[in-house]
């Protein structure tokens, strides 16, 4: 019994990675930030 609510909860968790993975990306999850400085001065020269 106990291992069937161990595989379930396994299953669950694997199932909701794959969803925020590939499907929904929730916007709790880290935004990737897009910076076209070179540097700490942003000189603007990476553009």
């Amino acid at each position: 019994m106990i291992q069937e609510i161990l595989v379930f909860i396994t299953f669950l968790m694997a199932l909701g990675y794959i969803i925020t993975k590939f499907v929904w990306k929730p916007s709790f999850a880290g935004k990737k930030k897009d910076s076209k400085a070179c540097g700490i001065s942003n000189c603007g020269c990476g553009d």
